[in-house]
């Protein structure tokens, strides 16, 4: 939620964060736009192409849920998500150590000092896209060490370009430099 964090409730969902941006993208007449979508945010820049694909060039998915071409919900992880009894989901310790282990030192402290809880509806809300999601341009940023199985991804034959870093889930943390370029190129691609 980051800067507004103030916003937060239990009523806060995926269709709130694909508003936010789509109103963004209305109220600042923006064109030519390259949704990044980070972790959970794949659901929510797919749903923003969907509903906006004349004002979108392309979505770059850096280590995120990456929908797929189908017209029934999907993106709902709520089975990994039943056992929090509270709306909220804090970033803890221990989900750093487990998808972010490179993140270190003052990077980790200055990380921690910056997360904040997240409603848990942004993992269990489902998305539907039409047709008009499928010719949207999609890149990938896949890291190695985020959670998921990366060659399985690979193999999957994703439709578009893609790189893979050697970093956890935080790679904007970890491989700031490394991300941009790779990012930079699969715009350009």
């Amino acid at each position: 939620m980051g800067d507004r964090v103030h916003l937060a409730t239990k009523e806060v969902g995926i269709d709130t964060a694909v508003l936010d941006v789509v109103n963004t993208i209305e109220f600042e007449d923006l064109t030519d736009v390259v949704l990044v979508g980070h972790s959970f945010a794949g659901k929510v820049v797919a749903a923003v192409a969907d509903r906006a694909p004349e004002n979108v060039r392309m979505i770059l998915y850096v280590d995120a849920f990456r929908p797929r071409t189908v017209r029934t919900p999907q993106g709902d992880f709520g089975d990994e998500w039943k056992h929090l009894k509270d709306w909220k989901v804090p970033l803890t310790e221990e989900i750093l150590d487990a998808i972010g282990g490179d993140v270190n030192n003052s990077d980790r402290e200055w990380l921690m000092s910056k997360a904040t809880a997240w409603p848990r509806r942004h993992a269990t809300d489902s998305i539907i896209l039409s047709e008009k999601f499928d010719n949207v341009r999609k890149a990938y940023i896949l890291c190695t060490g985020g959670g998921d199985d990366v060659q399985r991804i690979i193999n999957e034959k994703l439709d578009g370009p893609f790189r893979v870093i050697e970093s956890g889930h935080w790679p904007m943390v970890t491989k700031p430099e490394e991300l941009v370029e790779d990012m930079l190129s699969l715009v350009a691609h």
